[in-house]
This record gives structure tokens, sequence and C-alpha cells, in this order.
């Protein structure tokens, strides 16, 4: 089901877990990521270094096959050409995920299900303006397609959506609930256990930054495990070196002796 169109005319659509057998642990993120292509004009210049132009191919996608992706996308001569974005804007936090959360508690992706709070792709603030500035003028002259590219919404997750996230939680029979950020916390955990609204309110120390924590999901008895979101652990872009810090001493000498 389309929820929206990418720029250059692909559907926006929803990217769930695929592998339903039981699980160990069910990673909750905040939103999906896309396919990032840098569109290069006709005259050779860039117009846009990275811009979403395709639905994840899998959850927590790791960045393979970018090429083949954007090769699928026809785009005239006249509007340029699409090309991978940089390596640091497809895939990277998948690959945090992997190598910084989950190898260190000796696990991989056969033992995880994988949700976002948001099961499909958003465009952020600067994406807009990239494409109201390069994409827009094109568009009206009849030599893009549009797009409604859905953007990042007030509310991370209504009742709805926490209902179906809980329904996956249930399914995935995990009793161990990884959080990435504050985000899950606020809008998922927070529904059930009012104790907790943000990750520095399970502690904010390094020898306290990580632990196992007894709650009640709907009555159902789970261990929260609320770590930084992949963007701090891994330094993508923006991002706090306080949390980077504790999820290093984490990764070390915590992760391995939790499960």
């Amino acid at each position: 089901m389309s929820i929206g169109t990418f720029p250059f005319g692909q559907p926006v659509l929803p990217v769930n877990q695929t592998d339903t057998t039981p699980k160990k642990v069910f990673v909750l993120g905040v939103y999906a990521s896309a396919v990032h292509a840098c569109w290069i004009g006709p005259d050779g210049n860039t117009k846009i270094r990275a811009v979403g132009i395709k639905s994840e191919p899998y959850i927590f996608w790791r960045g393979d096959r970018t090429q083949e992706l954007i090769d699928e996308i026809t785009v005239l001569k006249e509007a340029g050409k699409l090309v991978p974005a940089a390596i640091s804007y497809n895939g990277p936090s998948a690959i945090a995920l992997d190598k910084q959360i989950l190898k260190p508690l000796g696990l991989d992706r056969s033992n995880a299900w994988l949700c976002d709070l948001v099961p499909h792709s958003c465009m952020n603030d600067d994406q807009k303006k990239a494409l109201e500035r390069e994409y827009k003028p094109l568009e009206k002259a009849g030599i893009l397609p549009p797009f409604d590219w859905p953007e990042k919404p007030e509310k991370w997750a209504d009742e709805k959506r926490v209902k179906e996230i809980f329904t996956e939680l249930k399914t995935s029979t995990a009793g161990t609930l990884i959080l990435l950020g504050d985000q899950p916390i606020e809008w998922f955990l927070n529904k059930f256990d009012k104790r907790y609204k943000r990750l520095a309110e399970f502690g904010i120390e390094n020898s306290e930054y990580g632990k196992l924590h007894p709650v009640k999901i709907d009555g159902v008895d789970m261990q929260v495990l609320p770590v930084a979101h992949p963007r701090q652990i891994a330094k993508l872009g923006m991002h706090s070196p306080e949390w980077f810090k504790r999820h290093s001493y984490w990764e070390t000498n915590v992760a391995p002796h939790l499960l």
C-alpha cells in the first residue's frame, strides 16, 4: 500500500519485518530510511547531494545494491541523472545497529525482530527546501513527475500505531525490547509505563547506561534495554559525544554480560 510518492516517481511503501519466526529481542527505531541518490543536473553540476528516491528494500537496510536500485528509475535527459549518494546516506544506521548493538549482545538479525514507530520514509526539512528549489521548477515544466513524500509527523505514533507495534511485539515472542533513543521511549514505552519518557531517565553514567529494566507492556512482563540511537553511537552527522562515549563503554563492558 503506497503512502505517497518519492521525487522521480517511486511509491513510498511501508517497510516491515518479513522474517516472522520467534525472536529473542524486539528492536524499535524511529522511522524508515530510504534509498538516497545524488542528483546531477544536465550541466554536470550537483543539484541535490542526497535525496530519497525509493523505499528501503528491507527494514534497516544496510545500503547494499544501491546502484542497482537507482538504475531502476528512469530520468529524462533534461533533468540530468541520479547516482548513489555518499555512503554515509545509505545504510549507516543499520550497520551501526548490527555492529554496535546486536553484535556486542551476541546477537544478529536472525535473533531480532525489527520495527519503526513510523514504518515508512519521511522527508526532512533540508530535503524539502532543496526539492522546492531544484525539483519543483522542473515538475511545473512537466520534466519531472509530482511527488507527495510524507514529512516528519508531529506525533511519531498515534494510538492505532501503538497497537500495531504491540501486536508485532507479541508475535515476535521476544522477551527483551531494545529502544533506540528518545522517541521510542516517549511514543511507545511511555504509553504503558509512565516512569520513563526519554533515555536519560534510565541513568546517564557509563555504569548505568544500557542496563535491563523490568516493565509491563499491556500486562506482559518484559525486559527493556534502552540505548542511544545509531546516529549517536556511530557519529552520524549531528550527534552527542557523551552518548557516543557511554555506548562505547557499554559495547565492551556491559553488553557481553546482559543476555
